[in-house]
């Protein structure tokens, strides 16, 4: 569905796409964004993909590289949009390339890790809840797909798909494919991954350090994705709720057990022909529709939409049918527009986030626990307690992943200390709303001058006090001392008027 679609979705109704993930779903533009990374960040952080060309604008370019490589260089070229192997091929010479059509051209990986002597790969099932903030699971088990012919390098192989390409819907054509019913058997051509990692095991492989590895590309590359795909949430999509979405991730393991991603599928086949993947996909399948959390709406709700409780019972926010409020108050945009000026410089002044828990940070954090105790089989791998050195990877810095980093960190090792919080406020209905101090950015102690924030003049001073003030201009008040004070301007939604917020700070 194209994006302006997503405006025709009613707050109760819930669709398995966000708008923008195709820019990781097309294999042209999953490469541009990865190589958008790897030139900000480094080759050392972005390794994980082959050298690769789009055409026709990079033809000069990989003509270039071409030239370098020497006569034995193999080459595997791909429709940009297609699926099922349709339309690949691996090549070694430049007339074998096509003219006349767009493509991706990229270095093959020629030095697979084979078991016994068959190439295969790796289908990883990623499922998103949230984009702001953002929450990635991986599914603990998979596929391995096997390509149905014994792996050769030599040049004269090439052209046999069923030795170079492991796509099930190519190898099924092979007369010689081996099918396995048994999720727990390494034979045939499709295991499951917890027999491939069985398998490795017995063979004295570290696999818990390649699960780490392919951990690391799937949040990199749901990264890569985040800025194009929040813009067209916040254009186009009413609620959060409204979007899920699972991915399909294809992972290769070379001669070194060194994982490189392939291509990213956003329609991942669900279909079941053997007992093997009803095993695996069937129990993948209830645990995310677990993890979806599926809100049942009234009648009146349906007829005139709006957001309902949740269905589960046992949530943290159950048992309330006020809808949360959307807009922020101006006490938690003051909060946000403060911890997201410090920047990641200032982890100690970071940690103090949670503090002072306004009545949407309370929803969030409810939100986010609720669905973790639903995981299943589900592995959350952002936010986890090894996530903070992702944060440096957005484009844009979210407070929301901020506040649930710290909240990780705090209570990753003590979920029953973090829900025995959360429970009594959430009863109480203070995540609808509230005006208990308590909850107010005005009674943090960091935000009132417990912690230097900034150095003026060669002196520190500290944060005195924080105001907020309406009206059409951000210009201060006649006789304000503008050089104590940090002005930050933020409109205010539905209304003519940007509140200015204004640090004031004091020796």
């Amino acid at each position: 569905m194209k994006s302006p679609g997503f405006k025709a979705l009613g707050e109760h109704q819930k669709l398995n796409h966000f708008p923008g993930t195709f820019q990781i779903g097309r294999k042209d533009r999953l490469w541009r964004n990865l190589s958008k990374m790897q030139v900000r960040f480094g080759k050392q952080e972005f390794s994980f993909f082959p050298q690769t060309f789009v055409l026709p604008q990079d033809i000069k370019l990989l003509r270039k590289a071409w030239e370098e490589g020497g006569a034995k260089q193999k080459w595997i070229i791909k429709p940009p949009a297609s699926a099922r192997g349709i339309g690949i091929q691996v090549i070694h010479k430049w007339s074998q390339m096509p003219r006349k059509r767009p493509l991706l051209v990229q270095k093959y990986l020629d030095k697979p890790y084979l078991i016994s002597g068959n190439k295969f790969d790796l289908r990883l099932y990623v499922y998103v809840t949230s984009y702001n903030p953002l929450r990635v699971y991986m599914f603990s088990d998979g596929l391995v797909r096997f390509a149905s012919c014994k792996y050769s390098s030599s040049m004269k192989t090439l052209s046999n798909k069923f030795m170079h390409l492991t796509n099930y819907s190519v190898n099924k054509k092979n007369s010689e494919y081996q099918t396995n019913s048994d999720y727990k058997a390494c034979q045939g051509h499709k295991w499951a991954l917890k027999a491939l990692w069985q398998y490795l095991g017995s063979k004295g492989v570290n696999t818990t350090l390649i699960w780490e590895k392919i951990k690391d590309i799937v949040i990199k590359t749901i990264i890569a994705s985040e800025p194009y795909v929040n813009s067209l949430m916040k254009l186009h999509v009413r609620t959060p709720y409204s979007c899920h979405e699972l991915f399909g991730f294809d992972i290769l393991l070379d001669e070194n057990l060194k994982p490189w991603i392939l291509e990213v599928n956003i329609s991942p086949s669900l279909h079941s022909n053997t007992g093997l993947d009803v095993s695996i996909k069937g129990q993948m399948i209830k645990d995310l529709l677990n993890l979806a959390g599926f809100r049942i709406p009234s009648r009146e709700d349906v007829v005139t939409p709006c957001s309902s409780a949740s269905s589960s019972t046992s949530s943290l926010c159950a048992g309330n049918g006020e809808r949360p409020k959307v807009d922020l108050s101006a006490d938690e945009k003051v909060k946000r527009a403060f911890y997201l000026k410090q920047g990641e410089a200032n982890r100690d002044l970071m940690h103090t986030v949670l503090d002072v828990l306004t009545p949407e940070e309370i929803r969030v954090l409810a939100e986010s626990e609720d669905e973790l105790n639903r995981r299943g089989e589900f592995e959350r791998v952002f936010p986890s307690p090894s996530s903070s050195r992702y944060l440096r990877f957005f484009e844009c810095p979210r407070y929301l992943n901020i506040l649930l980093d710290e909240w990780e960190q705090k209570y990753w090792n003590n979920r029953a200390k973090c829900i025995s919080l959360l429970r009594p406020l959430c009863q109480q209905g203070v995540h609808l709303g509230t005006s208990d101090p308590a909850h107010m950015v005005r009674n943090c102690r960091t935000m009132k001058g417990k912690h230097k924030t900034r150095r003026e003049s060669g002196s520190f001073k500290m944060l005195k006090s924080v105001c907020l003030c309406s009206g059409v201009s951000t210009a201060p008040a006649p006789g304000l001392n503008t050089t104590d004070r940090t002005w930050l301007a933020l409109p205010e939604p539905g209304t003519g008027f940007i509140p200015v917020i204004h640090l004031s700070y004091g020796s």
